[in-house]
C-alpha cells in the first residue's frame, strides 16, 4: 500500500516538534543561570509565542478565507491551550527550575503511559497485554534514566517532581486532544488560539511579577524570543498539522524522539553527564513506546 507525502510530512513535522521540545529544555535551564524568575519566564516565552503565531497567522493572507468563528470549537481549543499547552509550560518550567534537564524531561516522558489510560478510559476497555508491556517497560526505564538506584531517595526534590508528573499529564491532555479539536482549522490559527488562551491565564497567574527586579528588560525579551519559537510556535504548528496526518498513537511513538535530542541537547549544552545506566533507561521508555505503537498497529489490522 503507497504511503502519501503528506503522511512523510507529517512524520517529519512531527520529529521536528519533538527536536524542538527537546532543545528548549536546557536552553531554559540557561535563562535560569540568567536570575530571571519561574514566573518572568513564563509569562514572556507564552506571550512571545502568541505574539510570533499571530504574525505568522497575518503573514499568510491565503488562509484568512479559511477563519471562522464556531463556539464550540472555539471552546474546545481554549481548553487545549490552557490545560494541555499552558499548564505543561508552567509545570515543566517549575520542573526545570528545580532539577537537572535530563531528570526533567523523563519525569515528562510519562506522558507515554498516561495516554495510553486516557485512550483506555475514552475506550472504556482495559490496556492490551502489549499496552501493559510498555507501561511496564516505561516505569523500569524511569527509573533507571532517573538514578534512582544509585541516589538516595531523601535527596529527591520531589517538589520537582511532582511538577514533572503533572507536566506529564497535561502534555498527555495536549496530545490526546491536539488531532480531534476542530480539526478542519488552520494548524496556525488553532495554535494561535490556543497560545492566547493560555496566555490570558497565565497573565493572570503571574503577570504581576513578570517584570520584577528586572535590569535589562531587552535581555528577558530575547529568552522569551528564543523559548517561546522552540516551545511555543514551532511544535505547536508542527503538531497541529502532523498528527492529524499521522494519527495520535504514531505521533505519540514519533514525539519520544524529544528524549533523546533534550538528553544529548543537556550535555551538548549544560555539560549534564549521560551514563550507561541511565542510556538504558532511555532506551526502555523509547522501546515501550515503540511496543505500545505495535500493539495498536495489530489491533488496527485486526479490526
Amino acid at each position: 500500500m503507497k504511503t502519501s507525502s503528506g503522511y512523510w510530512t507529517g512524520v517529519v513535522m512531527v520529529i521536528a516538534a519533538a527536536a524542538c521540545y527537546g532543545i528548549m529544555s536546557p536552553v531554559l535551564k540557561l535563562a535560569y543561570g540568567h536570575d530571571y524568575t519561574f514566573q518572568q519566564i513564563t509569562v514572556h516565552q507564552v506571550g512571545m509565542g502568541a505574539a510570533l503565531l499571530w504574525v505568522l497567522l497575518l503573514l499568510r493572507p491565503s488562509s484568512w478565507s479559511k477563519l471562522a468563528f464556531s463556539l464550540k470549537h472555539w471552546a474546545a481549543l481554549a481548553f487545549t491551550g490552557i490545560f494541555g499547552l499552558s499548564m505543561t509550560t508552567v509545570l515543566y518550567n517549575q520542573t526545570l527550575e528545580r532539577l537537572d534537564a535530563s531528570f526533567s524531561i523523563v519525569l515528562l516522558f510519562q506522558f507515554m503511559w498516561i495516554t495510553i489510560l486516557l485512550e483506555s478510559l475514552r475506550g472504556r476497555k482495559w490496556p492490551t497485554k502489549w499496552q501493559w508491556a510498555a507501561i511496564v517497560m516505561a516505569m523500569a526505564g524511569t527509573v533507571l534514566a532517573a538514578g534512582l538506584l544509585q541516589n538516595k531517595l531523601t535527596d529527591m526534590d520531589w517538589a520537582g517532581v511532582g511538577y514533572g508528573l503533572a507536566s506529564a499529564f497535561s502534555y498527555s491532555l495536549f496530545l490526546f486532544l491536539a488531532g480531534r479539536v476542530a480539526p478542519g482549522y488552520d494548524p496556525v490559527f488553532k495554535s494561535a488560539l490556543m497560545m492566547s488562551f493560555g496566555f490570558i491565564v497565565i497573565l493572570v497567574l503571574y503577570g504581576y511579577k513578570a517584570f520584577d527586579g528586572v535590569d535589562r528588560q531587552w535581555g528577558l525579551l530575547e529568552w522569551g524570543f528564543a523559548l517561546g519559537l522552540l516551545g511555543q510556535v514551532m511544535p505547536t504548528v508542527f503538531f497541529n498539522a502532523g498528527i492529524p496526518r499521522v494519527g495520535s498513537g504514531l505521533a505519540s511513538m514519533l514525539g519520544a524522539t524529544e528524549l533523546p535530542f533534550a538528553v544529548v541537547s543537556a550535555w551538548l549544552i549544560l555539560g549534564e553527564p549521560i551514563t550507561l545506566i541511565g542510556t538504558a533507561g532511555i532506551l526502555l521508555i523509547l522501546g515501550g513506546i515503540v511496543v505500545a505503537e505495535y500493539g495498536a498497529r495489530l489491533r488496527r489490522q485486526a479490526a
